[in-house]
């Protein structure tokens, strides 16, 4: 049974053969894709379904965007706002065509260091279990991503 907190998330061979051609991953020939396992990176795709994901766009909302101009935002940024510092994934079983997977965030870890241009630097721990339609796990990805006290220093 799925958490009623998680996403659900289809699996279709074209959003495979898709996500493969975005990467120029072109190994496997568009016949057969019913077959294929999906790419590595694949779960993070899971943002296409949720309607929460921290970076989709929401209409009336004031986004900070990732143009040259941010839109919706005055002023300087009193941080970096954030980058992904890195992205881990650990699969129990490849993604397939047909699976529909569930996934769950949960509670990461959290820690600081000091850096000489940007002052604090706040590391945080993303963590997103996904479990097929009968509760197993699939995959479970690890995240991180990390804020700095103010803007870092070009000098």
């Amino acid at each position: 049974m799925a958490d009623e907190k998680a996403v659900k998330f289809p699996v279709e061979a074209t959003h495979i053969m898709m996500f493969r051609r975005s990467i120029g991953d072109y190994s496997v020939p568009d016949t057969g894709m019913e077959d294929a396992a999906a790419p590595p990176t694949f779960p993070q795709s899971v943002a296409q379904f949720d309607p929460d994901y921290f970076l989709r766009l929401k209409p009336g909302v004031d986004w900070f965007g990732s143009g040259k101009n941010p839109s919706g935002v005055e002023g300087k940024p009193a941080s970096s706002g954030g980058l992904h510092a890195e992205q881990h994934f650990e699969f129990e079983r490849p993604v397939r065509p047909g699976d529909v997977l569930y996934a769950t965030q949960l509670g990461g870890k959290t820690w600081e260091k000091e850096s000489k241009r940007a002052g604090k630097l706040m590391f945080s721990e993303r963590i997103t279990e996904y479990r097929d339609e009968n509760g197993e796990l699939v995959c479970t990805a690890r995240g991180v991503g990390v804020k700095t006290e103010r803007p870092v220093d070009q000098g």
